[in-house]
């Protein structure tokens, strides 16, 4: 790969990027699933469960809206008759919701509208049935009262369906937002990452694509397109392509269909930034039926054993480290470079992977597999979208646990404390994570389908019964969880300490007859890291 320097230009419109998204259609799926996956990811956000709990509403009552992103208060709007129990990002109707940020062009954000692109989310959430009625009450909303955030990318899906709808404003004190969305074939994978993926688009099959009546008319007045109707991009109108967007943003889309699709390699040139023509497609057909584990994963991928892999040079540490701090550039002797922007990286609040199925009811068929902190660094628990209380050290508590409130009963605490002792041992104490994480996902996916088929069948007969089972179900999970995590914490500080590693026999701490510890294994740095010391200072530390 070409090393690239970085001109001040480019990065003028690179934002903070954040969050990856995720989707598998339900052809697609291994078991008929409808999956997409969210990796909400900011720096300093407490990663918190929502919960809505669904009621009818009186007429006259409202809904107050603050900022999703600093908690300010931005108005009310009406409040829906009827609204729907929420979890996460699933309500009990199976309608998911999730969000990459593309940014696109400044002067369109408009900071006098009402809704931001996360409560935009959740009331969409509280109020909808389908993927396409969340669809229509979103952009209504946004019509009516204005939207207040930058360019977004909205992954919208239920039981059968999957759609990305991109949204942008249309500049300060004008209400409405110009907007596209396009279903995604069953048969297909897709993904988005902080960049607008939405190009071309077939504005006369209205089955499968849906948008905004000025969507083209807009970027003419604003003289972002003079082309003809069917040559609309609206990437190209609102966000135009630059580096930035490719290798921080599109390159995590690449490494999705890298896993799953065939024929990657030759989309390492754009993904490289040295031809930005050779763009992917926003959807592809896999190479074979992905389940729930492997979107999972994906939400996990580092670029392992790809071109962009991170893991062998300096930055990486003795230890392999896949990560880097932040932020994503940074300048020696003038000049600036820039660090990869992985899908699993350590500023990740909470991640998510939806799973909806049409051949169960609702209440069973919606799976939230919900977990705090790094994807790559945590176990994801079931919770079902029907559930009556959600998991307590899942919960934002003021005071007790929340952004800088650090508690034991927090998993958002819990979870950062294990990684943040593994980060800089990465090779080191990983395998002992991985153990951790696997034991419990697959104990997980295990029970599943003996619990489904007893709440399915109970469900005929008293649902409230089968959304007791799964509630509870949830709660259990969550605790293993945190039991198990709280073990893995006291495992490995014991283990590893002082950067030696204790010898281990039938799942124990090894011991002398006389009861002290055996003598510990002294790894050191391996040969390779020895060999860059080396090269690094010379005969300096020569034995002589």
């Amino acid at each position: 790969m070409k090393k690239i320097i970085l001109s001040a230009s480019m990065f003028a419109a690179i934002n903070v990027f954040a969050c990856t998204n995720l989707i598998v259609g339900k052809d697609a799926s291994a078991d008929g699933s409808v999956i997409v996956s969210y990796n909400a990811d900011s720096y300093g956000m407490y990663g918190n469960l929502y919960r809505h709990v669904g009621s009818k509403h009186a007429s006259g009552e409202k809904r107050k809206v603050y900022d999703w992103d600093t908690n300010k208060y931005l108005g009310e709007i009406p409040q829906a008759a009827q609204t729907y129990n929420v979890v996460g990002q699933m309500n009990e109707n199976q309608v998911t919701i999730t969000e990459t940020t593309f940014g696109g062009r400044e002067e369109l954000a408009d900071s006098t509208g009402i809704l931001d692109y996360g409560s935009l989310i959740y009331i969409a959430l509280e109020r909808s049935t389908s993927a396409r009625n969340a669809i229509k009450i979103m952009t209504d909303l946004v019509a009516q009262y204005g939207y207040y955030s930058e360019g977004e990318t909205f992954t919208i899906a239920d039981k059968n369906e999957v759609w990305v709808m991109e949204m942008i404003g249309k500049g300060p004190g004008v209400k409405g937002a110009v907007w596209v969305a396009v279903r995604i074939p069953d048969d297909c994978i897709c993904a988005h990452a902080n960049q607008s993926r939405i190009t071309t688009f077939n504005m006369k099959d209205k089955r499968n694509v849906m948008y905004a009546k000025d969507v083209v008319k807009f970027a003419r007045q604003k003289g972002y397109f003079t082309g003809k109707d069917a040559d609309f991009s609206f990437r190209d109108a609102y966000c135009p392509l630059n580096f930035g967007g490719i290798r921080y943003c599109d390159a995590r889309a690449w490494s999705f269909f890298n896993k799953y699709a065939d024929g990657m390699d030759k989309y390492l040139p754009y993904v490289n930034g040295e031809d930005m023509k050779l763009e992917m497609p926003l959807y592809m057909k896999p190479n074979r039926k992905l389940t729930v584990q492997d979107v999972q994963n994906g939400m996990r991928d580092h670029y392992e054993d790809t071109p962009l892999d991170i893991r062998r040079d300096l930055g990486a540490g003795a230890y392999n480290m896949p990560y880097r701090p932040s932020p994503l550039s940074y300048k020696v002797d003038g000049k600036e470079y820039y660090n990869e922007r992985p899908i699993s990286t350590q500023q990740t609040a909470f991640s998510f992977v939806g799973q909806m199925r049409s051949d169960m009811p609702d209440a069973v068929g919606g799976v939230v597999w919900w977990t705090n902190d790094d994807a790559n660094m945590t176990a994801y628990t079931p919770i079902y979208c029907c559930a009556g209380s959600v998991p307590e050290c899942y919960e934002r508590i003021e005071g007790k646990q929340d952004d800088v409130t650090f508690s034991w009963n927090s998993a958002f605490w819990l979870c950062n404390t294990v990684s943040n002792i593994v980060y800089p041992y990465y090779s080191k104490m990983m395998p002992d994570l991985v153990s951790a994480r696997q034991d419990l996902e697959e104990d997980f996916f295990a029970k599943q389908k003996n619990l489904e088929a007893e709440a399915k069948s109970l469900y005929e007969q008293n649902p409230d019964k089968a959304v007791e089972l799964l509630t509870s179900y949830g709660l259990d999970a969550a605790a293993k969880m945190m039991n198990r995590w709280q073990q893995l914490f006291q495992y490995l500080v014991v283990k590893h300490n002082d950067m030696v590693v204790k010898k281990e026999k039938d799942g124990k701490f090894e011991k002398t007859p006389y009861g002290y510890c055996v003598p510990v294994a002294r790894p050191g740095y391996s040969a390779d890291y020895w060999k860059k010391v080396v090269d690094e200072t010379g005969d300096r530390y020569l034995l002589k």
